[in-house]
């Protein structure tokens, strides 16, 4: 029989700064030092992005996804390295195999992040001898640290496990979700973004609690459907169950040229790059894919993208190859600078579960 969503005990565990602890564990030189993984600053001249860094950067102000520039600008004596997604994904696997074997229901939400039901558990105590022991085998077998969140949902685990970082432990009871929670940002909902932040700020929300304070009638006049939305987690209240069957949402990879280029053959190399190195993640996840997307930035930031879903999932390199190259070319007809150019797959399926044709005839 399923618990109401009021007798859940949720747990979403999250990976402190996951690539830059896992290039720290590989080498431990790196240690206490500010760590920087992304795109090559190129002495402040780099034009990608930061795609983590550790918390001696983060002093410095660095932040994921700010520009590699401006990072080095900010801390030109950190260590700048270039991400090596397969030792991430190796270290993955080992730490969501741990947490998996210690849930009623799991649900990997990243290569960094899951959440477990642990509703067997009865109590929020027992639950958090549970997190303890989570926490320490992750750290013990694998060198890495992770933060936990415990709560009555999804919701509010997940910002619970942000609340005591690197390493933290929080457990939030269903009577005391509106006291952790009335004194957050709105940022911290889910589907705030800084548009949607900047609107609710006009409107005198800066706070859960403010938020709270708001009607239905008034949030669905100014929101829509999403008002009721934020009516709801306002108060903690999120009844998404949790889904064994996730995946993946995409796997991508884009770059960022050093000068805007309108030359077709560079920046067809280029995406033949980017579409290699999808390649070599899905091998190493064992996936294939139906869906193939290209983007293009141009000069100004003005960005596009085209798709295609094949009739059947592909796990080889040229099919990859020769979809990626079709789609980029309306681009490149346009007569106009690239500034960016990158490649994604989704809609995934493990190989073994696609049988060859004529299979069962």
């Amino acid at each position: 029989m399923s618990l109401h969503p009021a007798d859940r005990i949720v747990m979403h565990v999250d990976m402190d700064c996951f690539f830059a602890a896992v290039e720290e564990r590989e080498d431990p030189s790196l240690k206490g030092r500010p760590v920087i993984v992304g795109s090559d600053p190129k002495g402040g001249q780099g034009r990608g992005i930061v795609a983590t860094c550790n918390y001696a950067a983060r002093k410095f102000g660095l932040r994921s996804a700010m520009p590699i520039s401006i990072a080095y600008r900010r801390c030109p004596s950190g260590v700048y390295l270039r991400p090596r997604f397969s030792l991430y994904t190796q270290a993955s696997r080992k730490v969501m195999d741990l947490l998996r074997s210690a849930a009623d229901v799991f649900e990997p939400a990243g290569i960094d992040e899951a959440y477990l039901d642990v509703s067997s558990r009865v109590t929020f105590e027992s639950a958090r001898d549970l997190a303890r022991e989570l926490q320490a085998g992750i750290l013990g077998k694998e060198g890495l640290s992770a933060s936990v969140g415990l709560g009555p949902n999804k919701l509010v685990a997940k910002i619970a496990s942000d609340h005591r970082k690197p390493g933290g432990l929080t457990a939030v009871i269903p009577s005391r979700v509106a006291e952790f929670l009335d004194p957050k940002g709105v940022a911290i909902l889910r589907g705030v973004g800084p548009k949607t932040r900047e609107f609710l700020l006009s409107l005198g929300y800066e706070t859960v609690a403010q938020l709270r304070a708001a009607s239905r009638e008034f949030l669905f006049r100014e929101f829509g459907k999403f008002g009721l939305h934020l009516w709801d987690e306002a108060r903690g209240i999120d009844d998404r169950p949790l889904d064994p069957s996730w995946d993946a949402k995409s796997i991508g990879r884009e770059v960022t040229f050093e000068t805007d280029t309108a030359d077709a053959a560079l920046v067809g190399e280029t995406l033949l790059e980017c579409v290699a190195e999808v390649h070599r993640e899905m091998v190493s996840e064992g996936l294939w894919c139906r869906t193939l997307t290209v983007k293009a930035r141009f000069s100004g930031y003005e960005t596009h993208s085209k798709q295609t879903t094949l009739r059947l999932s592909t796990g080889g390199l040229a099919h990859l190859e020769s979809g990626a190259l079709s789609m980029l070319e309306p681009f490149l007809g346009q007569g106009r600078s690239l500034r960016l150019v990158g490649f994604s797959v989704a809609k995934f399926s493990p190989p073994e579960d696609l049988l060859p044709l004529g299979a069962g005839d």
